[in-house]
């Protein structure tokens, strides 16, 4: 192969977005946030291998159990777009108008245990990010980091 080859090839190596810019875009999906009973604003934004950002907002009910979390309506986003792409990370960031929040909200047991799924799935880790409005991240390399014994596909054969 000559050099030439090479270096196209390594050019069309994607460089991917860190954990900062996934929080910035999961801040941009709070504006469409609809949280009129609890008034907790929740926005995610989730990266698949192509490079592509899916944003997801809360969106509740009256009926509560009808809600919706942010980080199922952006992977939900990001799968029915591209039902082929792996997903390599999810960012959620949380508002309070009340109170500034000292630190980040983290998925619920609900969406930990989808995000499993979608890991299993795939047999690959989707990088967890949980930030704060004034600039506090945490980083997970793996949902099973906060869903260690996850219930999955092996219970139901």
């Amino acid at each position: 192969m000559n050099k030439a080859k090479i270096a196209k090839q390594k050019s069309k190596k994607t460089v991917r977005p860190g954990p900062a810019f996934l929080l910035r875009r999961a801040r941009q999906a709070l504006r469409y946030a609809y949280a009129p009973y609890s008034g907790f604003y929740v926005g995610a934004a989730v990266l698949n291998k192509k490079g592509r950002v899916y944003p997801g907002s809360n969106i509740e009910n009256a009926s509560y159990p009808l809600c919706l979390c942010a980080e199922r309506v952006a992977l939900a986003h990001a799968y029915m777009s591209d039902p082929k792409s792996p997903i390599l990370a999810i960012a959620v960031l949380c508002r309070n108008p009340k109170i500034m929040l000292a630190e980040p909200g983290f998925p619920c047991g609900a969406c930990r245990q989808v995000i499993s799924e979608f890991e299993d799935k795939q047999k690959a880790p989707i990088q967890i990010i949980v930030g704060t409005e004034e600039g506090k991240i945490k980083v997970f390399e793996s949902i099973k980091l906060l869903l260690p014994f996850s219930f999955n596909s092996e219970f139901l054969k």
